[in-house]
């Protein structure tokens, strides 16, 4: 499968990075499929002070060369200690960064990330997965309520819920 950009498609996304002067920009993303997709909009960020938050070590070198980067470590649902762990990394981070954006393609800790931006004040960008086909992601169906913009690359998925737009393919 080629992986390509549709410029066009980021009107909304650009345009509110693009409302706030000296904007700092959260990118989360769990490390391999998401990240991937998430580090193919950098059009979107360039010249803005990023920080950076994934899951695993393998990607922090990576990362360090586009802003500060945090590694919160892997979480889900099924692993209850592992996951409060990172709700409380994710917070220290928030706190400590203070973001005006962020945006994430997923997953858990992409979630725990938007949702601490949220309540200290950031606008809150949701990309779902590309191999979310059939419906919105778990977390994209959590983080529904807070996000500013939520954003399917499906037009069946995104005509299912409320507040979920489809402008195309992404990637």
């Amino acid at each position: 499968m080629a992986w390509y950009i549709r410029p066009s498609n980021f009107a909304k996304i650009r345009k509110m990075v693009e409302n706030f002067n000296n904007v700092k920009i959260c990118l989360a993303a769990s490390a391999g499929g998401h990240l991937s997709q998430l580090l193919l909009l950098d059009h979107i960020w360039k010249g803005r002070a990023i920080v950076c938050v994934s899951t695993g070590e393998m990607v922090s070198e990576k990362l360090k060369k586009i802003g500060n980067t945090y590694i919160v470590g892997e979480c889900n649902r099924k692993h209850l200690f592992k996951t409060l762990t990172v709700l409380f990394r994710c917070f220290w981070i928030v706190l400590h960064e203070r973001p005006d954006v962020v945006i994430s393609t997923g997953a858990a800790a992409g979630f725990l990330m938007c949702f601490w931006g949220k309540l200290f004040g950031a606008k809150v960008i949701w990309i779902d997965s590309i191999a979310n086909a059939k419906k919105l992601s778990m977390s994209g169906r959590m983080i529904r309520p807070f996000a500013d913009l939520i954003l399917s690359q499906w037009p069946d998925v995104a005509a299912q819920y409320a507040k979920v737009e489809y402008v195309g393919e992404l990637i």
